[in-house]
């Protein structure tokens, strides 16, 4: 019992002093601006899970053991994917940067790693997803960042029994937690020396190890030890976790699943958004992993709106992609992303770059500001009723639709500025009006 809590009071001290001691580099803190920017990334959820064609937690919904889930390597052969054609949908879209899974909970590595045996070399497929993905995006200009699970519901190092998910895998032996911490350490030595610059590092699976009813992990994750290696293998990379909480010492951008900063609708939210740049992460349907049965498909104009709202509050917006398993990406998908690139084509300037909070999310809409404009995005019909946006003490000079010379009346009083929309024709999915200061 001493050395247990020895240890754990070790731990604890360790990150306060890792706290006072972390400092971005500068490197770090252009490539967080670089990062807010961008505004609007691919999620790629594919793997093994895609198989069984029921969503990436198959493995834990259906209780597979772990010698049943392990033949499914047998079976992934991705003979249509094509690196080429992601990156470029990716960009045809609108998208600056792409976010690939490398290895999800059932622990399968999309590379070809020295540290586990069950990795795609050993497929029938024998390519390196992630050099394939990396070398293109490098190669058309598309940031690139690794998705990495913290949780296993395959190894028995992995503390499985302390965990809250994976206990029906069949796992009996309780292994050594340090050597996990050890066999992460060397895959993500991997993944940041092999393969070019990484924009970042998502990390997830955090929150498996809370205790139940709290916010405290009851493991040792060595999150000082494994921040301070991925900035020292590159300093510029950046460091997220998908913990739900309050950022941790040594991450650089905060996440929000399926929610905009600060909400809480779906249970994965109810942290504050703090100053550091922050992403938000959605589905185009209802799956992360490719789902046979999952069709409830959301709207372009919803996902605009999604990604309009995130911005307003000075977040990413990271859309997710669940590729089918023989590496093709669902039509539904590539429509929906041609619908979304040619709106951000005519508009992805009053995205790209701005910044948001200016002033608090509003009934009608939201504010994107980029220097001197300020970019209203009317989102609701409003008929023709004036729109009141406050918090603008600046002196506007100039009120007029964005992409065309048409100039709206207002006036600017009481803190704020009233736009009048009496001739002004509503767009069906946003009507962006542009103010100059």
């Amino acid at each position: 019992m001493k050395k247990q809590l020895f240890t754990f009071v070790f731990a604890v001290l360790s990150q306060l002093m890792y706290a006072q001691t972390y400092t971005p580099t500068t490197a770090n803190l252009e490539s967080r601006k670089v990062f807010e920017d961008m505004r609007f990334g691919m999620f790629i959820h594919w793997g093994p899970f895609s198989i069984p064609g029921s969503g990436e937690w198959v493995m834990n919904q259906r209780n597979i053991t772990v010698k049943n889930y392990t033949r499914l390597e047998d079976f992934f052969n991705p003979i249509s994917f094509d690196a080429a054609k992601y990156v470029s949908t990716a960009k045809s879209a609108g998208m600056k940067y792409i976010t690939l899974i490398t290895r999800h909970h059932d622990g399968f590595s999309m590379w070809d790693t020295k540290y586990s045996d069950f990795n795609i070399m050993h497929t029938p497929y024998k390519k390196d997803i992630v050099k394939l993905i990396a070398d293109e995006c490098h190669k058309q200009g598309i940031k690139l960042v690794l998705y990495y699970s913290l949780l296993d519901w395959r190894r028995d190092d992995y503390s499985y029994w302390t965990g809250n998910t994976g206990q029906g895998t069949g796992r009996t032996v309780h292994g050594d937690w340090n050597n996990y911490i050890k066999f992460m350490k060397n895959q993500l030595t991997e993944l940041l020396t092999n393969y070019g610059e990484i924009e970042g590092i998502w990390f997830d699976g955090y929150w498996d190890q809370v205790k139940k009813g709290t916010k405290e992990p009851q493991v040792d994750w060595h999150t000082a030890e494994i921040y301070t290696l991925i900035h020292k293998l590159q300093p510029k990379c950046l460091v997220g976790n998908n913990h739900h909480s309050t950022p941790l010492p040594g991450e650089d951008f905060q996440m929000f699943e399926k929610d905009l900063p600060g909400g809480n609708t779906t249970g994965f939210g109810g942290a504050a958004a703090s100053s550091l740049p922050l992403e938000t992460c959605e589905t185009m349907n209802d799956s992360w992993g490719f789902n046979i049965t999952d069709t409830k498909y959301k709207s372009v104009p919803s996902l605009i709106h999604y990604m309009v709202n995130a911005a307003g509050y000075n977040a990413n917006f990271l859309l997710n992609i669940g590729p089918m398993p023989n590496g093709a990406i669902q039509p539904e998908f590539i429509d929906t992303l041609k619908n979304v690139g040619q709106w951000m084509k005519a508009n992805g300037a009053t995205i790209y770059g701005t910044r948001g909070n200016l002033i608090p999310q509003q009934s009608w809409g939201t504010v994107t500001m980029k220097n001197k404009t300020i970019y209203v995005h009317i989102l609701k019909p409003v008929g023709n009723k004036p729109v009141y946006i406050p918090n603008i003490t600046q002196k506007v000079l100039t009120a007029m639709l964005f992409g065309n010379k048409h100039k709206v009346r207002y006036e600017q009083q009481n803190g704020g500025v009233t736009l009048y929309l009496d001739d002004v024709v509503p767009d069906k999915i946003d009507t962006i009006i542009q103010l100059e200061i």
